[in-house]
């Protein structure tokens, strides 16, 4: 096994949105859903450049611990450009970077989620993630993980 994983996931990121839980009135049984609808199409678009990308590749030991990058590129709203001949002029007041929704941390879950059996067994293995979002294009996920060496306290991670 590779000990670094590096790939682009092209798509538009989408939040694992909270969950909602109801009572099947016939089975008596509870239903959970994601309020998010967008989210199981764009894990199912991670899945499968994912499996593209893992082909012919193991996956990360189930005891190795992992160190995991996210780098979230959205597209830029409208609003931030002019308008007429300035349309393609982002305006002075753009923001540089998005710090409005969505969350990062609901936009992580579903690439941790949907690289869960194909490049890694359990995201439980990340020790060491790193997440950002700027404005982008193409928009999607650059997806990086690597093996993390054993690190005892007192000791720093190797860089």
């Amino acid at each position: 096994m590779s000990d670094v994983i590096r790939f682009f996931a092209a798509g538009k990121p989408a939040p694992r949105g909270s969950k909602r839980a109801f009572i099947n009135p016939r089975s008596g049984r509870p239903i959970i859903t994601d309020m998010s609808k967008r989210s199981r199409p764009w894990m199912n678009s991670i899945k499968a450049q994912a499996l593209e990308v893992m082909q012919g590749r193991e996956m990360f030991a189930r005891e190795v611990p992992l160190r995991v990058n996210f780098f979230f590129q959205l597209e830029r709203p409208k609003s931030h450009f002019g308008t007429g001949r300035n349309a393609e002029r982002l305006k002075p007041s753009a923001l540089r970077r998005p710090s409005k929704q969505p969350d990062l941390l609901k936009l992580a879950r579903p690439v941790e989620d949907a690289l869960t059996g194909i490049v890694y067994h359990d995201d439980a293995a990340s020790v060491d993630i790193h997440l950002y979002k700027n404005y982008g294009n193409p928009v999607g996920v650059l997806i990086e993980i690597r093996q993390e060496g054993p690190v005892t306290v007192g000791e720093e991670s190797d860089g």
